[in-house]
């Protein structure tokens, strides 16, 4: 029992050293008195983190706003060219604080409209403050709030397989690291696009089936300053582990710019409005046949390289699992052996190595023989 008072003295923390005289600022309340000076340290923190609630505060508010401005601004479009659309204010769902989602459905020639917000983490101080440092060090790192419009195209209304897209130059460099689809195109000038864009196309006569459809949109010069790029794709964005079977393959228009500010959101109106009529006239794609039958080869070797990796992945997998299944069951017989007297571990041991000269035995006459043929 004497341990008992000396453990508790030990946790008991020191008392607090008051001076008899302190002539600093204090509150008095009846028998209750605040001494603000014995507290800078616990102000100091309290600040910090104050601080640090405030800025999530204010950073996430900001960018659900951005989102939800932007559907204030672009409702009357989808509520004239979807049946099934987002409603004033929402649905708007959020992925965390930064990435924001609307769906949009029920058009001709459009199965469905997914509208994406990727913001900047403002919410957070610390990977804000990072992005800040990295863009320093990095001129080609740009971190920036993006908005994205994924069309996917209703079944029958691009005749044609290929991937196409025009991209800002700026994006030349990093655009094929983030898109597996677009490695399968050839970056080329093209006189009848601005300057500052470039053509990623499979084969010439697509592009010049596409610029003819696209026409004078893509030289609006309200979108120049957001504008990254506008893609139409048969491929996914990202490498599948499988070939897809006909029901999984889907064709989609994506744009992608950056996300104008609250007095310039309606700087897009005329290019998201043209989209439209662009994707209707998708069908008037024409290609020549050679270009068809290179294009049906590109799909067919595509769907052969990644049947054969498919397999390979299956196969490494079951080689895995063997071996794993080999060292548990090595580790189960390890256990066992180790529970067992001297003497029997003694005869184990024996009994393995005999049968390890046997086989050593067996492997230098087959060599020998071999040798001698």
């Amino acid at each position: 029992m004497s341990l008992l008072p000396k453990l508790l003295a030990g946790l008991t923390p020191p008392p607090i050293n008051v001076p008899e005289e302190y002539d600093g600022l204090e509150f008095r309340w009846k028998a209750l008195t605040f001494r603000p000076a014995y507290f800078e340290k616990e102000a100091a923190l309290l600040a910090v983190l104050l601080f640090y609630v405030a800025v999530w505060w204010f950073g996430s508010s900001r960018n659900k706003r951005a989102a939800t401005k932007w559907l204030d601004v672009y409702y009357p479009t989808y509520e004239k060219q979807f049946s099934r659309t987002v409603t004033k204010h929402g649905p708007l769902t959020a992925d965390g604080y930064t990435d924001y989602f609307s769906y949009c459905t029920g058009r001709r020639n459009i199965a469905s409209l997914h509208t994406v917000f990727t913001f900047r983490p403002r919410h957070d101080l610390f990977q804000y403050v990072f992005q800040m440092g990295r863009q320093l060090m990095d001129l080609q790192y740009r971190p920036r709030d993006d908005l994205q419009l994924d069309f996917t195209l209703a079944p029958g209304v691009l005749a044609h397989d290929f991937v196409f897209a025009i991209v800002t130059k700026e994006e030349l460099a990093s655009i094929k690291d983030n898109r597996w689809d677009l490695t399968l195109t050839k970056a080329t000038e093209n006189p009848n696009i601005p300057a500052t864009y470039s053509v990623m196309s499979e084969f010439a006569d697509i592009t010049d089936g596409v610029l003819k459809v696209l026409g004078p949109l893509i030289n609006d010069e309200k979108i120049r300053p957001y504008f990254r790029s506008l893609s139409i794709t048969d491929q996914p964005r990202d490498r599948p582990s499988r070939p897809l079977d006909p029901e999984e393959r889907e064709k989609h228009v994506v744009l992608n710019v950056v996300m104008p500010s609250a007095s310039h959101m309606k700087d897009l109106q005329t290019f998201v409005d043209g989209l439209f009529t662009f994707i209707d006239s998708l069908s008037k794609v024409h290609l020549r046949p050679e270009t068809k039958s290179k294009l049906k080869k590109i799909r067919e070797g595509l769907d052969k390289d990644l049947k054969a990796d498919a397999e390979k992945d299956k196969k490494e997998e079951v080689e895995q699992a063997l071996q794993d299944r080999k060292a548990a069951k090595k580790k189960a017989e390890e256990e066992r052996i180790a529970k067992l007297s001297a003497s029997e571990q003694r005869k184990i041991w024996k009994k393995r190595r005999k049968g390890r000269c046997v086989v050593l035995k067996v492997e230098w006459f087959r060599s020998k023989e071999e040798g001698g043929r």
